[in-house]
């Protein structure tokens, strides 16, 4: 049998009880809970936002509430939490794990995170012309590689602060 054929014959078979619920739009005044933890300090801890901006691996995406349930990693920028009121706070985050649960919460676990204010673009700048030297100069594979990753990062917190 094939397995077009195996599948359909199984869903057929699968109870009716076992369906998913509906799921719709956002409605304005729903609110997602955002708990953004790092290993060192809990951010968030369940507060209730409108929406969440991530830079996810596969591209930025946007959660309100009533999300489909899915597990995210991170790249290396801008988390962006709306609360209500459309008050808006920036974190930088090198990377790390996003959760979107069925209950309306999110958990948003990364190695370090900053506010996005308190960087100094004429640092990130300078520590961004030093990983690249680094990463093109004659040291060990291992120094160019770790400068490579550096200025990755440094790269992302300069196009995040050129977005501000």
């Amino acid at each position: 049998m094939s397995a077009l054929r195996l599948v359909s014959a199984a869903a057929r078979r699968a109870p009716r009880s076992f369906a998913s619920g509906r799921r719709g739009y956002a409605e304005a005044a729903d609110k997602i809970k955002l708990s953004l933890v790092l290993p060192h300090q809990s951010i968030f801890t369940s507060t209730e936002v409108v929406q969440v901006n991530l830079p996810a691996a596969t591209g930025d995406m946007g959660i309100l509430a009533n999300h489909v349930p899915t597990i995210e990693p991170l790249r290396a920028g801008v988390v962006e939490v709306v609360e209500p009121g459309n008050a808006s706070k920036k974190w930088f985050v090198s990377g790390g794990f996003a959760t979107v649960h069925p209950n309306n919460s999110l958990t948003i676990n990364a190695v370090e995170a900053a506010p996005l204010e308190d960087f100094s673009p004429e640092a990130v700048r300078a520590n961004l012309q030093e990983a690249q030297r680094v990463a093109g100069g004659n040291g060990s594979e291992e120094d160019k590689l770790e400068a490579r990753i550096e200025a990755d990062v440094y790269e992302s917190l300069q196009h995040a602060l050129g977005a501000r």
